[in-house]
């Protein structure tokens, strides 16, 4: 079986992450990539994620300032298909190997750029170090989040509890105010999937129209995907059940230590769950413990924080009886989303992700046998597989010089295969594509959202019951620019009107449960015997095996991939002694990740489609975009790690020159790569003589005495406040930004942000003005569209239906026999503070 991009030529020129994580997931799928790399290699080769990123590539050394190198580079991208490049806005044009030139070199070529802040606006040549934009960004401070949640802090608004007093005990993060550096690359990630998305909705434009074009995306896009649920600012943030608890960052979060030491996570903790099912001296989990059958399981309302903080002392108490193993055991019999906290190298050695594929095992020249991460995504006809082992750097250089050598023959011969000629004009990528979105929360319906940008038409199929979910600001960043048709599919005639919808459909999309899809007969092998051409995506929160059928969601994700571990700083004691403890950030790529991956596949599939007429099944999960965010880290099968960096449990950086620092008043952050960097913060620091100091004026003596330097480092700083420094070290070129706590609530009045359609805002008719994060990615002939505010529950039902052939009377009849519904319905009692939502089982089960 021959993965989907087989055939296609892909040139990478990318360095850190973000760039080599697109081009292995491109390689993964079949593509040819070479890797493009400066004479002496790429510097970012020592990465231990380089293991992982580098597979199924190959590598040449050119050096593009040399004519005759820059003439074998130019002759491979005349017939690439994908290009790949992380250079600092400007320089690829300095070179002669910018988009425009190459664009008229090669019409067809899809040219991808990763920066650090997009070009022509005011941060373009920022340093572009993953750290400093979660910095610059306010990333490091969004982590936990903030005492008077998310919505009140992006307007303004005071804490509505200012005297709640939480123990530090029972929240997230270190011991300490102000931001948290973790583990997790967000900006980079995000860019990732970013770029990823992008690359797919150009090829399947290119499929109609014969042209290539420009996509371009950013860490600080990233760094907006990330958040895309946190940075929301709505006028009326007091609507009825519109703010919640979640994003604070004194509201417990379901971390619990077991009494084997070991921690597990409860999303959301589930009060009636544990108190009964610990009563005795052994656990008694029963399937009637399950959340949707909890009369008193926790609400969304902001005051449930004052229920949470009575129930956490109980809940620890009665989790601390038990060993994680016994309560993870006792969760699955009860279907609870909880699960243990391990590390990334226990998650890895896992073999029952070995069998589905998200972890792979393979044979690396220096370390032995070793396990990474694996398929991003599945597709049942044009499934890809990971790429054999990095080679080493230049180790394709001649092969891939004749092969451009061939290329200059044919050209001079003129015998080169002419390029093909434009095909019809579309608006969006996927303009005429047309998608039923049955997703639940925001792993599945984000995805959905990402192909509406994308310029599908995205018709949402809820139930009568979601409008108590969707007027939380939460599932706000998941459903806009679609259409919502509310349908009982218990009633035979609201499931008619599904399976009309779905001949003429495209696309079907859900993250139910599977064996849910099979018992309404709505799976895949039934509906394809209805539309022989569809593309169905389902997507889970775990592998494929012995966790399928449990509930999952971004939390138990990344409890299982290492990602809570790494991020609270567990790996490692501070300088201090501080033992880290669980973090879920608030930033985290689990139900998202699952959306763009999700959102990716079914692109992909769309592209297959168009070629060769072929529907197919397309699947992915939380813990599939959870591996890949802890790709940076590799292990044997045994589950046996190797030497990379780790964050401690202060949560303030890898060393002295990759951390967080406080200051008089406000917190830096520094990137210290190169010698001349130290050199000039020294100098800046008024302690020139340390570049020559035997302790600090090496790599390998910095190394040695860390602590004792961080140690000057830190006094130094607390001299001045952060704004002071700031002008002095970017004066003198060192590589830091301030930790910004301000950039939130700026972002959606930034004139450029505005322009580019970073940002977005529309009025809504429940909360007034609401601003969210937009575009992703930018493609330049064929860009993205909103389409529209996030909806209503069923406010297109009459609209949909009218256009079916439905009567108003034939409406108004099935209306009243609650088989579908309009806005509004079913009409209900406002709910009383503190009461549970209500919530169809299947919903309980998936997700936030």
């Amino acid at each position: 079986m021959a993965g989907v991009l087989s055939g296609l030529k892909v040139l990478d020129l990318t360095w850190g992450i973000a760039g080599p994580m697109t081009t292995m997931v491109l390689a993964d799928s079949g593509a040819d990539v070479t890797k493009i790399e400066p004479p002496g290699g790429d510097p970012f080769r020592n990465q231990l994620g380089y293991k992982v990123w580098q597979r199924g590539k190959k590598s040449a050394i050119l050096d593009l300032k040399n004519a005759a190198d820059k003439e074998v580079f130019l002759a491979l991208a005349s017939k690439a298909d994908i290009l790949v490049e992380s250079f600092t806005p400007g320089t690829t044009a300095k070179l002669g190997i910018d988009q425009a030139t190459l664009a008229k070199l090669n019409p067809r070529l899809i040219y991808c750029s990763i920066t650090g802040y997009g070009r022509d606006n005011a941060l373009s040549n920022r340093p572009a170090y993953d750290a400093l934009v979660q910095a610059r960004t306010g990333l490091m401070f969004e982590q936990r989040g903030w005492a008077e949640g998310a919505l009140n802090h992006m307007n303004g608004q005071p804490d509505p509890f200012p005297d709640l007093e939480i123990p530090q005990d029972w929240v997230q993060g270190a011991p300490r105010p102000g931001p948290l550096f973790v583990a997790s690359h967000w900006p980079s990630l995000g860019a990732f999937f970013t770029a990823s998305l992008g690359i797919s909705a150009a090829l399947r434009a290119r499929e109609l129209t014969g042209k290539g074009q420009w996509v371009e995306t950013s860490l600080l896009q990233g760094s907006m995907a990330g958040a895309a649920g946190v940075w929301q600012r709505a006028e009326k943030i007091d609507a009825d059940g519109f703010d919640t608890w979640i994003l604070g960052n004194r509201s417990p979060k379901g971390h619990f230590q077991c009494k084997d030491g070991n921690w597990i996570h409860n999303w959301v903790p589930n009060p009636r769950f544990i108190l009964q099912a610990s009563e005795g001296d052994t656990l008694n989990a029963t399937p009637n413990l399950t959340v949707q059958n909890d009369p008193d399981r926790f609400g969304t309302g902001p005051e449930e924080i004052l229920v949470m903080s009575h129930y956490q002392p109980i809940l620890a108490e009665a989790i601390a009886k038990f060993t994680s193993k016994e309560w993870t055991e006792a969760a699955a019999v009860a279907e609870m989303t909880m699960q243990p906290i391990r590390s990334i190298e226990e998650s890895l050695a896992d073999n029952a992700f070995i069998e589905d594929g998200c972890v792979t095992e393979t044979k690396d020249a220096e370390l032995g046998t070793i396990r990474t991460v694996g398929n991003a995504y599945n597709m049942s006809l044009t499934q890809g597989k990971p790429g054999a082992p990095p080679v080493k750097a230049g180790a394709n250089t001649e092969e891939v010089k004749a092969e451009a050598a061939k290329i200059i023959a044919e050209a001079k011969a003129g015998t080169a295969a002419q390029n093909a000629k434009a095909g019809k004009s579309i608006k969006a990528p996927l303009e005429g594509i047309t998608v039923l979105d049955l997703g639940l929360a925001i792993a599945g319906p984000f995805g959905t959202q990402l192909l509406s940008d994308m310029g599908a038409t995205v018709i949402k199929v809820n139930g009568l019951f979601d409008m108590f979910w969707h007027r939380v600001h939460i599932a706000y960043m998941a459903n806009r620019g679609k259409k919502s048709i509310t349908l009982n599919l218990k009633d035979p005639r609201a499931m008619k009107v599904l399976l009309d919808l779905v001949a003429k459909a495209d696309i079907v999309q859900h993250n139910m449960r599977y064996d849910a899809a099979e018992r309404l007969k709505i799976d895949y092998e039934s509906l394809k015997q209805l539309n022989p051409k569809l593309i169905y995506c389902h997507t889970r929160g775990f592998e494929r095996g012995v966790r399928q059928g449990l509930p999952g969601n971004d939390q138990t994700g990344a409890c299982l991939s290492g990602i809570q571990y790494e991020d609270g700083g567990m790996g490692r004691a501070g300088e201090h002694g501080e033992v880290g403890r669980p973090l879920w950030s608030f930033t985290s790529f689990g139900d998202t990740g699952n959306g763009f991956l999700s959102a990716v596949a079914m692109i992909n599939a769309v592209y297959h489609r168009d070629k060769t007429g072929e529907g197919q099944f397309v699947d992915t999960s939380i813990i599939n975009a959870a591996l890949l965010n802890t790709s940076y880290a590799i292990a044997t099968p045994e589950g046996k790690g190797f030497d990379r960096p780790r964050i401690a449990g202060d949560q303030v950086g890898y060393s002295a020159g990759h951390r967080i620092y406080e200051t008089k008043e406000g917190w830096m952050c520094f990137v210290l790569v190169e010698q001349s960097h130290w050199d000039e913060l020294f100098t800046v620091l008024r302690a020139p003589r340390l570049t020559i100091d035997e302790h600090f004026a090496t790599f390998e003596a910095r190394q040695k005495n860390d602590a004792e330097l961080a140690k000057f480092i830190g006094t130094r700083l607390k001299t001045k406040t952060a704004a002071e420094w700031f002008a002095e070290f970017d004066a003198a070129g060192v590589p830091m930004e301030i930790v910004d706590e301000e950039f939130s609530r700026k972002l959606h009045d930034n004139a450029d942000f505005q322009k580019n359609k970073w940002v977005t805002s529309y009025p809504h008719p429940v909360v007034g003005k609401l601003d969210q994060i937009g575009l992703l990615v930018t493609l330049s002939d064929t860009p993205g569209v909103i389409q529209g505010r996030p909806l209503l529950v069923g406010e297109h039902t009459k609209e949909i239906m009218s256009g079916m052939g439905y009567s108003e009377e034939d409406m108004k009849t099935m209306e009243e026999q609650m088989a579908i519904g309009f806005v509004g319905m079913p009409r209900m009692p406002t709910r009383k503070p503190g009461a549970p939502l209500p919530m169809s089982p299947s919903a309980a089960q998936t997700d936030k």
